[in-house]
């Protein structure tokens, strides 16, 4: 019993400690930052502006620039603020500093040259001193939108439980179904107990669809419930959505938090790391390559064909055919390529055939489109999300490469396609995106409880931030051909580009302008930026 009485003393001198210590870090923030605004942006604290919000730039000395996020104060002047309840939770007594400083922020680059300016910045996430939001007035609501992706569930389960255990809310609900579900369908509670153990399994236990947006009817619902913080999980379609609820918020005068936690199993979302659930899928993509790996080894001239996921980006084939080592060719949306004729596709084939004996294929779902829709006369009809119906490539590559070989060779060959689709979107996800997942979740709530608005969560160089939605609806991530992560996969097949590099070169600096300097970092995990060159 003395051993606890002490320890307990010692950890209320500690978190006094503390305390002292965070009002002096609440105390520095207050001085009046050495930056200035970019023209029309708004202040925090300036007289209300409830029009369509403009981006917030704040720039200051060699270069700095920092894409802040909007704030309730923006347009709802003179909000109270409460203590952050973090600072009596036990389970943060052992930590250093409760709280992010006000003026943190996050490089956007991180490899520069001795003289390059500062360049941008985005606001640091976590836990703020101050929050905007009595615990008790607290009423959320989490909503999934498009298609499933390991770790929704995950990222489900860690709101709740942020929400609750660290700032004490009790009024959480689910929306039923997607963004329909705000007027279509009733509510699902979410409790701490009702989400315990959903990260085991896959899918999302609040349901999700694609289209029913309808934003006048959406802010209604979000009005009528007396909702005031809005967690929008979903990929690059959904936060344009939702950045048009925050718009119709704010045009409104409402104090509502609308959050947005990207989600895209492609991992095409720009600016961030990376998107959760993509580890997974890799992960699950390299079982259904060995599995097309021992069916081809196994069969004399055996061709095993792999379909993965990968509309306009091939991040998933990519990284699964470098990770497996067993993958003899890589095609994906990036990188275009033809069949017939010296060079072409069909001739690397049948040269791998002759070699070997055998030859795995991995596709992803986006790729050579073009070629499949010349040959089949498709339509470009659209999904309820507005995305254009795909055409399955590997169906028709597996008849391409058929009809090659029974025309041209004497050759008789077997072939294995495999379409792990929808068994990897629908698993739970592993280790590394539970543990991503729980910091995004972390980091929106932390964010909404501190008043920030109209903004999505993500990692830039390791680091959880807030960025504008407009940083992550404004164009795509895609596979960059012509940088060192391209080059190992090709060094790892083996594969010809099946394009001159001149062509491939030129392609790629009409999409991107040209630079002084290749970030390493961007361009090690092969994507495309408006500071990434197109370099050779």
């Amino acid at each position: 019993m003395h051993s606890v009485s002490n320890s307990a003393s010692i950890g209320a001198i500690k978190l006094s400690s503390e305390n002292n210590r965070n009002r002096k870090t609440e105390n520095s923030c207050r001085r009046k930052p050495k930056v200035k605004l970019a023209p029309g942006s708004p202040i925090m604290g300036r007289s209300p502006d409830t029009a369509s919000s403009q981006p917030r730039v704040i720039t200051g000395d060699h270069g700095y620039v920092l894409e802040d996020v909007p704030h309730l104060t923006d347009y709802i002047p003179d909000l109270p603020t409460y203590p952050n309840p973090l600072q009596d939770n036990p389970a943060y007594a052992v930590v250093k500093q409760y709280f992010v400083d006000m003026d943190d922020t996050v490089a956007q680059k991180i490899v520069v040259h001795a003289n390059s300016p500062r360049g941008t910045h985005f606001r640091r996430a976590g836990p703020r001193q101050k929050v905007y939001f009595k615990s008790d007035d607290v009423h959320a609501c989490i909503v999934t939108c498009g298609g499933l992706c390991p770790g929704l569930n995950t990222v489900i389960r860690e709101i709740v439980g942020s929400l609750h255990d660290m700032y004490g809310v009790t009024r959480i609900e689910g929306i039923e179904g997607g963004y329909r579900g705000f007027y279509s369908r009733n509510t699902i509670p979410l409790t701490s107990k009702a989400v315990n153990g959903i990260h085991k399994r896959g899918g999302t236990i609040i349901g999700t669809s694609r289209g029913g947006y309808d934003n006048k009817k959406i802010v209604n619902s979000i009005e009528d419930r007396g909702i005031n913080q809005v967690y929008i999980i979903g990929g690059d379609g959904t936060q344009k959505g939702a950045s048009a609820i925050y718009e119709e918020v704010r045009r409104r005068g409402l104090q509502v938090a609308v959050v947005g936690i990207p989600k895209t199993i492609d991992n095409d979302i720009p600016v961030i790391d990376k998107s959760f659930g993509f580890d997974t899928a890799v992960e699950e993509a390299q079982r259904a390559i060995n599995a097309a790996h021992v069916e081809a080894e196994s069969n004399e001239n055996c061709i095993g064909l792999v379909k993965l996921m990968g509309r306009n980006s091939g991040f998933i084939a990519m990284y699964a055919t470098l990770a497996s080592r067993d993958v003899d060719c890589c095609l994906i949306p990036e990188s275009p390529f033809y069949l017939e004729g010296p060079g072409g596709l069909l001739e690397y084939v049948e040269k791998r055939i002759k070699e070997n004996g055998h030859m795995v294929i991995v596709v992803a779902e986006g790729a050579g489109q073009d070629l499949v829709a010349e040959s089949l006369r498709s339509n470009d009809a659209k999904d309820a999300s507005g995305n254009k119906l795909l055409n399955d490539i590997g169906l028709w590559l597996s008849q391409k490469i058929k009809d090659h070989f029974k025309k041209q060779t004497e050759m008789e060959i077997n072939l294995k396609y495999i379409d792990p689709t929808y068994m990897i979107r629908a698993v739970p996800s592993n280790a590394s995106d539970n543990v991503y997942c729980t910091l995004l979740a972390q980091s929106a709530v932390h964010g909404a409880m501190a008043g920030c608005t109209g903004f999505t969560v993500g990692p830039v160089h390791g680091r959880e931030c807030y960025l504008p939605f407009y940083r992550i609806t404004e164009k795509q991530n895609k596979v960059v051909i012509t940088d060192r992560m391209w080059a190992r996969m090709l060094s790892s097949t083996n594969q010809p580009s099946f394009l001159d590099t001149k062509d491939i070169i030129e392609s790629m600096m009409d999409e991107a302008p040209p630079t002084q300097l290749l970030d390493d970092q961007v361009a090690d995990n092969g994507l495309v930026t408006k500071e990434t060159a197109a370099v050779c």
